[in-house]
């Protein structure tokens, strides 16, 4: 018997055939992919240690993808290996995003990949294939890895990526729970994407979105003059930056309301740039640095009833 990681274990019943068991593969203990493995079981999440009897076979991760009749115990033409790729029926997720994802969200934490197999329950090595192999990872495996780095199963996989969010139904008995002003500064963390709130150059309303830093207790982006983020300047502004858990049917929401003024000196330009985490995702040459200097920090965050508002 010959396996990868991320085949599936399958064990029957030797006379009717009957699925009694399966699981994930998620660490091999031979370079042969002979037994044992080490097995998370679909039906409790847990992780054992498998010698396969008899009555088990291995279905290969790249049949499963495409449809194909369950491979046999050995390993054929179909079964899959390391640096081979299985291309998704359609409808389905690319599953090499997956891997992406887990990666870009890992070393987004500051995590290395044996505290995050050490979180999520599996091993270095299977989240080393994870992460440079197009792979399929099991519900159970999925939602560990999403648990490991705080994030969402369908957030790994990319769903919704062009939808708004918020479409999921409402918790059944939700409290809508105000935020002290530690709390906001802590959900703006040092950097990301938030909306600005102007009177554009036309004299209309506008809200933008724009990727932000927050240096020094004021929130600071980049833009073009002319821009109409730009129109920010000079005038009193609100700013809002939010969070939502589809999952969970929760989220997050601050709002900064303060002037906002142009940088103009030379060394503050500088050393905003130079602690700047990313450029901005819209590209182009953007260097009109914008401040706001809150004088009103705000926030709401949506829980179930029988939970804190902090966590």
């Amino acid at each position: 018997m010959h396996a990868h990681l991320g085949d599936r274990l399958v064990v029957e019943s030797p006379a009717t055939g009957v699925v009694r068991r399966d699981g994930e593969i998620i660490g091999l203990h031979h370079e042969d992919g002979t037994p044992p493995y080490d097995v998370r079981w679909s039906d409790t999440d847990d992780v054992t240690l498998v010698f396969p009897g008899p009555d088990a076979h291995i279905e290969h991760l790249e049949a499963e993808a495409d449809d194909a009749p369950s491979a046999t115990d050995t390993v054929g033409e179909n079964a899959a290996t390391p640096g081979t790729s299985a291309t998704p029926a359609p409808g389905r997720p690319d599953p090499g995003d997956v891997g992406r994802r887990v990666a870009e969200e890992r070393r987004r934490r500051g995590l290395s990949r044996e505290e995050t197999a050490r979180r999520a329950r599996i091993s270095p090595q299977y989240l080393t294939y994870l992460e440079e192999q197009p792979s399929d990872p099991s519900t159970a495996t999925l939602l560990a890895l999403a648990a490991a780095l705080d994030t969402t199963a369908a957030s790994l996989r990319g769903g919704g990526v062009d939808r708004p969010p918020g479409q999921g139904h409402a918790l059944l008995h939700p409290r809508l729970n105000d935020l002290d002003q530690e709390e906001c500064r802590r959900l703006l963390s040092t950097h990301g994407v938030g909306r600005v709130a102007v009177t554009a150059p036309d004299g209309r309303p506008a809200v933008v979105p724009v990727n932000y830093e927050v240096v020094d207790d004021a929130i600071v982006f980049r833009t073009r003059p002319g821009s109409v983020p730009a129109a920010a300047a000079g005038n009193e502004v609100a700013f809002e930056v939010d969070h939502v858990d589809e999952a969970m049917s929760q989220g997050w929401s601050v709002l900064a309301v303060g002037p906002a003024t142009t940088v103009t000196g030379p060394d503050a330009v500088r050393d905003l740039a130079r602690r700047a985490h990313t450029e901005p995702w819209a590209g182009g040459t953007r260097d009109t640095w914008v401040s706001i200097r809150p004088t009103r920090l705000t926030g709401k965050r949506i829980t179930p009833a029988d939970q804190s508002a902090r966590r």
